[in-house]
């Protein structure tokens, strides 16, 4: 047995309700504006993604190869949060990946990403 732990369920608020992102699902969450917000791979929402960014394959090669540009992340954030409060939109949840910086965000783009690539 390895000695790292499996990741824990964060708790988040989605559209005011209280929750928890599932790791395991691929879920994570991502704070802005004092919101911890609900990023869910659903097929919806990478449908919605992949028609605005292109091929879910060809972004997690850009992703890889350190080549994904803030837009993308930012609208692949919007494209997974939709369950979140009017007032959090795709400029905010840009800010904050900006605030925060890519090394804490890369975390976060890494576990949406490994649900993209391995499924639930």
């Amino acid at each position: 047995m390895s000695g790292t732990s499996a990741p824990s369920p964060q708790p988040l608020s989605r559209g005011g309700e209280r929750g928890f992102a599932n790791p395991y699902r691929g879920e994570a969450s991502l704070e802005v504006g004092g919101e911890k917000l609900l990023l869910r791979p659903s097929f919806g929402a990478l449908v919605a993604a992949e028609e605005e960014l292109g091929s879910l394959f060809e972004l997690v090669e850009r992703a890889a190869a350190g080549a994904l540009k803030l837009h993308e992340i930012a609208a692949l954030f919007d494209h997974l949060s939709r369950a979140r409060p009017e007032a959090i939109t795709r400029a905010r949840i840009g800010e904050a990946v900006v605030e925060k910086g890519l090394a804490k965000i890369t975390p976060v783009l890494k576990l949406v990403l490994s649900q993209v690539l391995q499924g639930r």
